[in-house]
């Protein structure tokens, strides 16, 4: 197995780190907003730790925090986070895991994780990208969850710091080298207007879903060979 060049290592780690901080920073409003829903502080840690996918908890407590039950909020959830099914379809070529770490894989198989690793230039880095982001996405989602539940009444309003905003722009620097080519700035372009449209209409998740069909099918119409090509250009 060839070794992994020190420089790609170190961006691989480096856009895994960022994305980590910004990310589980974010957590520190989800705890705050789950005990103001009427969640105890136990209730949220345990929905960090096993649901473990941010759009789904917030659509959880969101639904909760408004009077719904519980079995509105969990179907909501569910489907949110219906598109981790489709990121496993994308990781799982390079990981190659079995057993036990399939499952820790499963697991960690979330947005931070899979666009760290599809960032990356070669399966060596990608498996580096997707372990580092995922663990530390976790680590850090969990340990602000805590504070968020513990002092969340200290913190006010959390949206007001804008923590989503810093999530998002880490994700944007990881996107942004990947839209050079036509093709990609073709299939964002129409992922946006899809979700857009269909944000007003459609419950919680649908958007998100809708707009990565746009993704599968221009996937499925673009030769084998033009495929290739893209990847070798990026």
């Amino acid at each position: 197995m060839a070794r992994v060049p020190d420089l790609d290592r170190r961006r691989a780690l480096r856009q895994a780190a960022s994305v980590s901080v910004a990310t589980g920073l974010y957590g520190i409003s989800f705890g705050a907003l789950a005990v103001t829903a009427g969640l105890s502080t136990l209730q949220a840690q345990a929905l960090s730790v096993l649901m473990f996918t941010g759009g789904s908890q917030f659509a959880f407590i969101g639904i909760v925090g408004a009077g719904g039950g519980g079995l509105a909020a969990a179907a909501t959830a569910t489907l949110l986070g219906a598109r981790n099914a489709l990121y496993g379809a994308v990781v799982s070529p390079f990981l190659q895991v079995r057993g036990l770490r399939r499952l820790a894989a499963a697991h960690l198989t979330i947005d931070e994780s899979t666009a760290v690793s599809t960032a990356q230039r070669d399966p060596q880095t990608a498996r580096l990208g997707f372990w580092w982001a995922g663990l530390g996405v976790f680590v850090l989602w969990n340990a602000c969850t805590l504070v968020g539940s513990v002092v969340g009444d200290a913190l006010g309003d959390p949206r007001r710091w804008g923590l989503d905003a810093a999530a998002g722009a880490a994700f944007l620097g990881l996107l942004w080298p990947r839209l050079a080519a036509r093709r990609a700035q073709v299939v964002a372009a129409g992922a946006v207007v899809v979700a857009l449209a269909l944000t007003p209409v459609t419950p919680a998740g649908v958007p998100v879903l809708a707009a990565a069909v746009v993704a599968v099918v221009v996937g499925w119409r673009i030769p084998a060979a033009a495929s290739r090509a893209t990847v070798e250009d990026t």
